[in-house]
C-alpha cells in the first residue's frame, strides 16, 4: 500500500480508501465487518462514511452504515489504526425528507446535532475528517455540468458561519480536519478565502466524482488541488461498477447496483456505454482486469489523495485493493487519452 498526506494536514492516508455506503443495504453487518478486517490487513487505513448511508437513502437505513462501522470499532479496538471520515448531509426535501425534514443547514445547531449523532453511531469521540456532503446553496453537482441561477433560491448559511461552527467542533476535539464534497471551483475557493481571512480551519480535501467516465475535476479543480493543497478524494472511480465491464459484457448478477436500482443512470447513457466498451476492450488487450485499469488510472493522478473503492463481495474488494499494484505504461496512458478524446466526460 502507498500513503499520501491529505492537504496541509498530518493525516497519512492509504491511496485506497474503503467506501462503505453498501453496509446496511447490499451488505450485512457481518459482511461489513469482514470487509473492514480485510482492508486493514492489506494496509488500508482510511474509511469513508456519511450520516446519509446506506445507499439508496431511506429512513429505514439512515445512519446504518455508521452504526455498522461503530460496532466493528468497538469489537476490534482499532480506532487508533484508522483515519475515519464522515459527512453531514445537505438539503434535499425531495429525496431525503427523513434527514432534518429535508432542510439540512450547515449552521452551528445542525452541525452539532448531526456530528453528535454520527459520533454516537460510530462509537468514537472524534472523526478525523468531517465533510459537507454537498452544497447547501443551489449549484451544479450530482451530474449537472452547467450552472443555472435559481431566482427562487432561499437563503443559505453564509460560509463564514459554517466555518465558525466547524471550528467550534475542532476546538471541542470532535473533528480533526474539515473537507468538502460535490463542490465546485467557486465553492472550494470561497471556503479557502473566507477561512484565511477569518483565521478559521482550512479545508484539506474535496470528495468529488472522478473516473475514466468523468474527468471534469481536471478542468476547474485540479489546479486548485495543486496550488492550494486540497486533496481530491475520488468517489465512484468505477462509475457505479460499470467500468468493471460487467454490464456491457452481461455478467452482472442480480445484486449488482444498477440491476437493483436502474434509475441511477448517471453512468449508463449511450455515450458512457460506448466509452466503457472502449476502456474494457483496452484493458482486455493489455491483459489487465478492467476494474484495475480504471482504478489504477485514478490512483495515478497527482491531485488524488485517496481513491474511494466500494464492493459488495469479498472478491470485488480484493480485486479493487490489488489495483494499487497495477502500473500503467506510457503507451497505455496514451491509449486512454485517445479514448477520452473520442468520448470526453460522458458521465459528469
Amino acid at each position: 500500500m502507498r500513503y499520501n498526506t491529505l492537504g496541509h494536514s498530518d493525516l497519512s492516508v492509504s491511496e485506497i480508501c474503503l467506501g462503505t455506503m453498501t453496509f446496511g443495504e447490499q451488505n450485512t453487518e457481518a459482511e461489513g465487518h469482514s470487509q473492514l478486517d480485510y482492508a486493514l490487513s492489506q494496509g488500508v487505513n482510511f474509511i469513508d462514511t456519511a450520516e446519509l448511508y446506506a445507499i439508496p437513502p431511506k429512513a429505514e437505513t439512515y445512519g446504518e452504515t455508521e452504526r455498522i462501522i461503530g460496532t466493528w470499532l468497538k469489537a476490534r479496538g482499532r480506532r487508533d489504526d484508522v483515519v475515519l471520515a464522515s459527512k453531514i448531509a445537505g438539503p434535499g426535501p425531495d429525496w431525503i425528507p427523513h434527514i432534518r425534514g429535508g432542510h439540512s443547514r450547515f449552521n452551528a445547531e445542525q452541525i452539532s446535532q448531526a456530528l453528535d449523532a454520527s459520533l454516537k453511531r460510530l462509537q468514537t469521540d472524534y472523526v478525523d475528517l468531517y465533510q459537507l456532503h454537498w452544497p447547501e446553496r443551489k449549484t451544479n453537482y450530482f451530474g449537472k455540468l452547467g450552472f443555472r441561477p435559481d431566482p427562487a433560491e432561499q437563503d443559505w448559511t453564509p460560509i463564514h458561519e459554517t466555518l465558525q461552527a466547524l471550528s467550534e467542533q475542532v476546538k471541542a476535539g470532535k473533528i480533526r480536519y474539515i473537507g468538502l464534497s460535490n463542490e465546485t471551483p467557486w465553492g472550494i475557493m470561497q471556503f479557502l478565502s473566507v477561512a484565511r481571512a477569518l483565521q478559521l480551519p482550512l479545508i484539506i480535501s474535496v470528495q468529488n466524482p472522478y473516473s475514466l467516465l468523468n474527468r471534469t475535476y481536471e478542468i476547474g479543480c485540479a489546479e486548485i488541488s495543486y496550488r492550494e493543497s486540497v486533496s481530491l478524494l475520488a468517489y465512484s472511480p468505477l462509475g457505479f461498477g460499470v467500468l468493471t465491464g460487467k454490464y456491457v459484457e452481461g455478467t452482472a448478477d442480480d445484486n449488482a447496483r444498477l440491476n437493483l436500482w436502474p434509475h441511477y443512470a448517471r453512468y449508463s447513457n449511450p455515450q458512457a456505454v460506448e466509452a466503457t466498451k472502449a476502456y474494457v476492450s483496452l484493458a482486455r488487450k493489455h491483459a489487465i482486469d478492467p476494474a484495475q485499469l480504471a482504478l489504477a488510472f485514478v490512483s495515478s493522478r497527482p491531485f488524488v489523495g485517496s481513491n474511494i473503492i466500494g464492493a459488495t463481495s469479498m472478491a470485488q474488494l480484493k480485486t479493487n485493493i490489488a489495483s494499487i499494484d497495477v502500473e500503467l505504461s506510457d503507451e497505455l496512458l496514451e491509449e486512454i487519452e485517445a479514448i477520452h478524446q473520442l468520448w470526453p466526460n460522458p458521465s459528469p
